[in-house]
């Protein structure tokens, strides 16, 4: 069922009020059917992964809605986001290890045929394989793919063709509107045992045919017993960040960045910007070429959020790549400190990293502040706290609103 996304923070709101009646019952006892009661989940990912839409604003709506007992399966989703965010920013080198891994398997895939002509197969929705085409080409078509779907597709990608999870990631990456550094990579490194040392995904034929209906059935195709890939220990966890200390009385220029765009929240904190501009991180999620669909909705979305705030804005430069041009538009402007909400691993925190001759402030947000540093160790751990957590954030009701 093709899924369209208007880039936009208002199309965010509108998927959300639509969904939330459907967030207790129906959510739960649907969310892992990729057939006609696709409508059980809430398509809200590529918001809020782009954080157009918040994880307080959802919660909020959610709950305002249904009792915690009767929305506790959306709950417990959204907080696996939160999870894998907060795992990754107190094991940042995980992430730098799958952009080596990714480096040396697509070395691999340029100079042995038999693993490149796999490899494209798969990328190209060629295998044969009943379900697995299907989603390859959905996914490049639409940018979006079932949380099951991508669970059987990722299994079938590692297990059954014997292809690097890295460059499953990276497909990913690449296609997906919701293509996220944390949620993707550790997802795929799940599926394969890396994460749950030893505890792999492997899809089943009847598993699949049931959840889709019987559209498809893999029976005979897929690898019936395969082992997990083996990997070395997860690093010890550094502690979680707690953001940087701003100076409302330093000269400030603002950069606005893909990771966080419901940029609302760095006005009230006082953040008066001499200039704002935009950064261009996108690109840098994969090596390869990114799909043009995911370079346009991530552009689109940046400039949803300049146009609902130019009041504070202005006329911002826009498309800065690299920190060299940070830098120097910071300077041409006199700026003593580079604010900017917290951006987590990946493509924007690796150009900022590389800013030095202007101090850059990442505001980090509340929410982010009570929850990473749960997620010392597995998901279930943190699922426990989820009812704490949720008492110490406010979510009293609030209108939602399109700025």
């Amino acid at each position: 069922m093709p899924r369209s996304f208007p880039p936009s923070r208002d199309a965010a709101l509108a998927t959300l009020r639509a969904f939330i009646p459907h967030a207790g019952r129906a959510y739960a006892e649907g969310r892992n059917f990729d057939d006609a009661r696709r409508n059980a989940v809430s398509t809200l990912s590529p918001y809020i992964r782009h954080r157009v839409l918040t994880e307080p604003e959802i919660l909020r709506a959610a709950l305002a809605e249904h009792d915690m007992h009767a929305a506790s399966k959306f709950v417990q989703e959204l907080f696996w986001r939160t999870y894998f965010k907060g795992w990754l920013e107190m094991r940042p080198s995980v992430w730098q290890d799958y952009r080596n891994g990714l480096l040396r398997a697509w070395d691999d895939v340029q100079t042995q045929s038999h693993l490149r002509e796999r490899w494209r197969s798969a990328c190209t929705a060629q295998t044969g394989i009943d379900g697995f085409d299907h989603w390859a080409a959905e996914l490049a078509e639409t940018g979006y793919l079932h949380n099951h779907a991508r669970m059987w597709f990722a299994s079938i990608w590692i297990f059954t063709l014997r292809l690097p999870w890295e460059l499953g990631a990276d497909f990913f990456l690449r296609h997906l509107l919701d293509g996220d550094p944390a949620s993707n990579t550790l997802s795929w490194r799940w599926v394969a045992g890396l994460h749950s040392r030893g505890k792999h995904y492997v899809a089943a034929p009847d598993n699949i045919a049931r959840f889709t209906g019987g559209r498809f059935n893999p029976k005979g195709q897929l690898a019936r017993d395969p082992a997990p890939i083996d990997g070395p220990p997860h690093p010890a966890p550094i502690a979680a960040p707690t953001g940087d200390s701003f100076d409302p009385g330093k000269r400030s220029v603002l950069l606005v960045h893909d990771d966080d765009l419901e940029l609302g929240w760095l006005f009230a904190f006082g953040v008066s910007p001499a200039a704002t501009a935009t950064l261009e991180a996108g690109a840098g999620i994969s090596p390869l070429n990114v799909s043009p669909n995911v370079l346009s909705f991530k552009q689109a979305l940046i400039e949803d959020a300049i146009a609902r705030h130019s009041r504070n804005i202005g006329s911002p430069t826009r498309n800065l790549e690299t920190a060299e041009d940070i830098e120097t538009w910071a300077s041409a402007r006199g700026a003593e400190q580079i604010v900017t909400a917290y951006p987590p691993v990946g493509p924007a925190a690796t150009i900022l990293n590389g800013v030095t001759a202007i101090p850059v402030i990442r505001l980090l947000r509340d929410y982010d502040r009570l929850t990473w540093p749960n997620a010392t160790a597995g998901y279930f751990k943190l699922r426990k706290k989820i009812p704490k957590m949720i008492e110490a954030l406010d979510l009293q009701p609030k209108p939602l609103s399109s700025r």
